[in-house]
């Protein structure tokens, strides 16, 4: 797995491990939500600076965004969509 794939493996683990959705982390870590959503998909290639930023408000080492996952790891799950809580929908007749 190269740079870039462990980076965006490990900023999504982390991030929704802790339920924290990508717009608040892109807000405390000071970065565009969209920017954010590029380096999870990797496709943006985040500055050392910015991925320090990032590792310092997950409260992580900088380090961590580098880990190896384990043989056979699933990858992580994205978090539901949406800014409410979904309901159970209501069958009319």
């Amino acid at each position: 797995m190269n740079a870039r794939a462990l980076v965006a493996w490990n900023v999504r683990r982390i991030r929704v491990d802790r339920g924290i959705p990508q717009e608040q982390l892109a807000y405390d870590a000071g970065i565009d939500r969209s920017y954010l959503g590029g380096i999870e998909q990797q496709k943006k290639n985040p500055s050392i600076d910015l991925l320090d930023r990032i590792a310092k408000t997950l409260d992580i080492q900088l380090s961590e965004l580098f880990a190896e996952p384990a043989k056979g790891a699933t990858p992580p799950k994205p978090m539901a969509r949406g800014r409410k809580p979904t309901r159970p929908s209501r069958n009319r007749t």
